[in-house]
Parts: C-alpha cells; structure tokens; sequence
C-alpha cells in the first residue's frame, strides 16, 4: 500500500536552502531513517512530509484514508492539561467519555437515590464498552509507564523537559497511524526504554519514518535508510550496516568517476583555451563537450569535522571520590560510593533518569558539594565539562563571537588557528558564523558548545548525553578524537554503541544511591547481567528441587481438614449465586439495589471459580498419594 508521494519538493528560509527537488514514495511496512549532517534540515523534512510545514515548491500526495501521527524534537504543550489528556489530544472522543464517565460515576456515589444518574451511568458504561475505550485507556497508561511516568494525572507544566518528551511519545504510539514520524524518539530515555521502544516499533503495522542519531537503534528498526546531502536526498534499502557497506562502495566509485572526470576536463580546457579557428562542427561539439561536463554536478563531498585540539598535561593526581554521599530531600542519590579516576579511564554511566547520574558528573567538575565524603582533585586536573542542557549559551550572540570570547586565535595539534578557522573544521562556514545563536538546529548548537568545550585544552572530559542531538558524523569524529585523547572520559549516556564503542568501565547505578563498578564496555555488562540473572534463577530452581525431594508427598492436616470441607463450601456457594440471580431479577427497576447486587455476583463468581481450581488440586493431590 501506497502511503504517501512526495514529488520534486523545495524548502527554503530566506536566502537559505535546505533541500529542493527531492522525491520520496513511502510504503506500507518500511521503517525509514534519515541521515544527515545537523543543520542540513531532517526536522524541516518531516515537518513538510507530516504536513505541518509546506514546501516552496512541489507537492505531497496522500494515499485514501491516511492517517499520520508525528512526534517534534521538542513538543509544545498546552498550559494546566494533565498528562492523559495530553496523550489522548488526538483521540478527544474517548478522552471527552472517559471525563464524562468519571464526573458521573463520582456523582452518582455521592447522590445514591438519583435513577437518571444511575440509567446515565449504564448508558456511558455500553458506550466505553463499543467504543473499546476501556483497552485503549490500558494500553495509554501501560505505555506511559513503560516510558518512565506514572503518574497520570500530573500536569505537565509541572514535569521535566524529559519526562515531557516521553510523554509527547506516548500520544503519538498510542493513536493508530499509516505513518508514524519521530524526531530523536530515543533522547532523554534511558537505555530498558530504548530497549522496548525497538520492540514495539517492530511489532507495530504501517509505515514509520524517524530521524535518530542512535546507531544500534536504526540498525535494529530501519529497514531503509535515506541521506540528506547538499540538499539532495540519497536512498538506501538497508538498515545502518548494510547502508555503511553500500555507502563506501558508491564513494569508491564516486571517486573513481571524479579522477577521470578531471582527467577529462583538463584535456577539454587544453584544447579549448587554444581557441577553435574554424568554426567546424566536429569543434562545435567539442566545445559543447566541455561545457557539459562543466556544467554537471560534482559528486557528494564528504564534508568532515576535525576536531584536532590540545590538550593539557595531566598529573599522576586527578580526581579522588571518598565515601561520598548526596540526598535531595529524601532521596538519596549517591551512597558511600569511592573511586580514584585513571589518567586514560574510559568510564561510562548508566542508569534510569532520575536515579542521579548528572548528579554524580556535577560534583566531579566541581559544581555541586557532597552531603558527606570527600572530593578530592589533582593540581593539574582541567576539566571541559560537557553538560546536558547548554546552559552556557546566550541565543543572542553571535556564532563568531561565542567562540572569540574564549579566543581569538585556538591552540591545535597542529599549531595555532584563528576562531573562523576553527569554526569552519566544525562545520561552521563564514556565512553562518555571523548568525546569532538562536538560528542554529538543536544539533548544531551542541556541536558549537562541544567546540566551545574542547578549545579549552582539557585533560578531563566529562560528557552529559553527548548523543542528544548530534548526528552520526560529528559522533563518529569525536569518537575517534576520544580514542586519541590524554586524558579520563567520564560519560553519562543512553547510546548503546556510543558506551560500547568508547568505554571501558561502566558505572550501574542500581537504586536507593547504590552505584556498582563493571569492567568492560556496555555490551560486557548486559552479558555479565544477564549470565548474574541465569545463574540466580538456576540456584532458585536447584533449591525449590531440593526442597520437593526432601519434603515427603503427603496432605498437611490444614489441606486434610480443607479437603474434608470444601464439597460443603463449593455448595453454599453455588447456593448464594442462585440467590443472588433471583434478587437481581427482581430488582431490575431498583437501580441501587441492582448495583448492589451485581458487584455481589461477581466476587461470589470469583470466589467460587477459586474454589473450584482449589478443589481439583487437594483431590489430585489426594490420588497421588493414595496411589504410591
């Protein structure tokens, strides 16, 4: 099925181009991804494919009957609306019935005698019933709580930038939809939630169209990848590893048709700087030629940010955690936890939001004191502290003058550059350089914090979800640059193949402020969990034999004395369950009383059910013994 056409699609702001001409088909079954370098316009994208936003040029056509549900990189809420509300904004019908219902059902607890209240509250009840609204308040509240919130009926206002972005995601998994489009779904939840975000997304029917910078999570759900690319966009029918393989091929060839391209060339321009003196039409067409080629496309260069920055030396003292400890009001954080930071430690932490994890990054810097203990830092030590929220940065100020009021000409490994400079090797060209803050992508913006970070010449690196927001490029050269740093990394993270591609020790933090120490990246301890958890369960099942060996097969005087008796109880109750039928009979016009009596035939229905299963059990218990 045909979900939806995007044909010869142009945006632009201002002088500004983001894409133009590109063409998409989007079918049922496909788990799209796109890839693109931040500030190229991916949000922009979907934004137009979602509708939101309309093209400058071209048009998106819709299939019959489509329906689409889209989830923003950062969602806008209504003021004083609670969480349920928010989640069912698009399914009003049910969420003005499932109000309409509670506000009867507490008036009729408080006004007993009134029978049109009671015949209201029936009329509601079957209408919940047809309009399976019951399953889908379940299904809303169990994917709220598999998100992490649990508490319904907060107001969001009152909520953090997290727990709102989890809740916007709730909204959008909940309502049935051909398309379901997500920006950075896997930002700000922790890595269980990712987990079962995969899970789901690959259960689910219809089309799915996301952009997520979490490399293991579009391995497992896409199953095509698009590039966006110099305003073009580039398909790919793969998931990440696949595209990888692909994606080096097509530059080998690139390449390849490059070299001879200006092999080419340069023969044309030989030729024709000589000038034609005869206006032959084999010269004609040689000059055509030329202009031809000229006149193509360059094949996609593969713009690169370098991070090539100093750093600072580092002393045999860095960084001393002893017995340290930290509460908020009741809830310890941090618990009697000790730890003496390496020089070249690759330390990852991970944990359930909340649990304290930035918590633990800030009174490393240095930020925040401990309730007890003591932190302890070496003379030398330097720390860039890479927080999570960028609360540095002023969107007023220019681009160029964020940078070159830390310095105007930036110390590198290869010797010294100006600020411009500098901004341009990350991906900042001139005529973006003089363009306030406030202009820039979410990515781009942290990628201009992560250099104001790194000029610094820092000897310790402390990253705070590095991976929120940054694409996959920028990523894979800081990667790569902290693979050649001097220096400790600490970083708190929720990208699977960030932690296992660059840490070498994991800090669990388990609940009630205990932090446990693993050795390995994040990958060694899911297996070292998982083999704890096999272990445990064979030592339960071991136990539970040996108490079945040892234990002899016998009724206890209880179970003997409950055999004895319960023909007499599955009769009186069989007898009140008739009763029961009978009174409610009778008072089909008494609406309290019929209530009251309905309620009552269904724990009698249980208890006699409970019963009946206890029953079978103490007389197949009793024939086993009987017949050793």
């Amino acid at each position: 099925m045909n979900i939806l056409s995007a044909e010869k699609i142009s945006k632009s702001y201002s002088e500004k181009i983001l894409f133009e001409n590109l063409s998409i088909g989007i079918s049922e079954g496909e788990n799209i991804c796109l890839i693109g370098i931040n500030g190229t316009g991916k949000s922009t994208f979907l934004k137009v494919i979602a509708g939101l936003e309309y093209p400058n040029s071209g048009n998106v056509t819709f299939g019959s009957n489509v329906k689409i549900e889209y989830l923003p990189q950062n969602p806008v809420f209504e003021k004083g609306v609670t969480v349920l509300e928010y989640v069912f904004k698009s399914n009003s019908p049910i969420m003005n019935l499932i109000r309409e219902y509670e506000f009867t059902l507490q008036n009729v607890s408080e006004l007993q005698n009134d029978a049109q209240l009671h015949k209201k509250l029936i009329d509601l009840t079957q209408k919940m019933d047809s309009m399976e609204a019951w399953s889908v308040e379940k299904e809303a509240k169990s994917i709220l709580t598999k998100l992490g919130v649990t508490d319904f009926n907060a107001i969001i206002d009152t909520l953090s930038g997290g727990q709102k972005k989890r809740v916007a995601m709730a909204s959008a998994l909940i309502s049935p939809a051909d398309l379901l489009i997500l920006d950075e779904p896997t930002n700000h939840i922790d890595n269980n939630t990712v987990d079962w975000l995969e899970k789901y997304l690959n259960e689910r029917t219809g089309a799915l169209l996301m952009v997520t910078h979490d490399r293991y999570f579009l391995e497992r759900v896409a199953n095509r990848i698009i590039e966006l690319d110099g305003g073009k966009l580039y398909s790919y029918m793969a998931n990440y590893s696949k595209y990888l393989e692909m994606k080096v091929e097509k530059e080998e060839i690139q390449q390849t048709t490059s070299v001879k391209r200006k092999n080419l060339l340069k023969k044309e321009l030989e030729w024709i700087r000589k000038g034609a003196k005869a206006r032959s039409t084999k010269q004609k067409a040689r000059i055509d030629r030329y202009n031809a080629l000229n006149d193509e496309h360059n094949p996609i260069e593969n713009h690169t940010i370098a991070i090539k920055v100093a750093t600072s030396r580092l002393g045999k003292k860095t960084i001393e955690l002893e017995n340290i400890s930290k509460s908020f009001d009741d809830l310890q954080v941090i618990r009697n936890f000790s730890y003496n930071f390496l020089r070249d430690d690759r330390v990852g932490i991970i944990g359930q939001n909340g649990m304290g994890k930035s918590t633990l990054l800030k009174i490393i810097a240095g930020g925040l004191n401990v309730d007890n203990g003591i932190v302890s830092t070496g003379a030398t030590v330097k720390v860039g502290y890479f927080s999570q929220e960028n609360e540095e940065m002023d969107g007023e100020k220019r681009v160029i003058d964020y940078i070159r009021e830390f310095a105007e000409v930036i110390t590198t490994n290869d010797g010294t550059i100006t600020a411009s400079q500098m901004l341009e090797r990350f991906l900042f060209p001139p005529s973006v350089q003089w363009t306030p803050i406030s202009k820039l992508s979410g990515g781009e913006k942290r990628r201009l914090y992560l250099l104001r970070v790194l000029i610094d010449a820092p000897n310790i690196l402390l990253l705070d979800e590095p991976t929120n927001d940054l694409d996959i490029q920028t990523l894979s050269i800081l990667e790569d640059y902290l693979d050649e740093f001097i220096g400790a990394v600490v970083v708190v993270s929720h990208d699977r193949f960030f932690l296992d591609r660059v840490t070498k020790k994991i800090f669990s933090f388990e609940g009630s402020g205990l932090i446990k120490e693993y050795t390995g990246n994040y990958s060694d301890y899911v297996e070292k969990c998982q083999n704890d958890i096999e272990v445990e369960e064979v030592k339960v099942k071991l136990i539970k034999h040996e108490n079945k060996k040892d234990k002899p097969l016998k009724l206890t005087y209880n179970e003997q004395k409950e055999l004895e008796q319960i023909d007499d109880k599955i009769a009186g109750l069989e007898a009140e369950l008739e009763s029961i039928k009978i009174q409610i009979a009778e008072s089909s016009s008494d609406f309290i009383s019929l209530q009251e009596f309905l309620v009552k035939q269904q724990k009698v229905e249980e208890e006699l059910n409970q019963t009946m299963d206890r029953w079978i059990y103490l007389n197949e218990l009793s024939e086993k013994i009987s017949n050793k």
